[in-house]
């Protein structure tokens, strides 16, 4: 079973940030990064296929597609591929956002 975590601002006191990330300034920060792109569905394909409805920012990582979505003022990853940490570290930085697990 894989670990999930979210990029939030929801443990921060309140200063110059919002608590929440909107989905505008997601879009925006996304956007400026050449390895990401916007998807409102992500499909899973496997023995059977499976879509997915929501705000996602696709991370292409070699030839493996990773989403991140912005669900609810947060923005959730799966730690399944490793690469995903230092990665999620970054964004969560630049953005003045904590990590979580959960």
């Amino acid at each position: 079973m894989s670990q999930r975590y979210r990029i939030t601002r929801a443990l921060q006191e309140n200063g110059d940030s919002a608590q929440t990330m909107s989905l505008e300034e997601c879009k925006q920060y996304f956007a400026s990064q050449p390895d990401f792109a916007y998807s409102s569905v992500f499909t899973v394909t496997g023995a059977t296929t499976m879509s997915i409805e929501g705000d996602f920012f696709m991370w292409s990582y070699g030839d493996t597609k990773i989403p991140f979505r912005h669900y609810q003022g947060d923005i959730y990853v799966s730690g399944t591929n490793e690469a995903v940490i230092p990665r999620m570290l970054e964004i969560a930085s630049e953005l003045r956002a904590d990590v979580v697990e959960g």
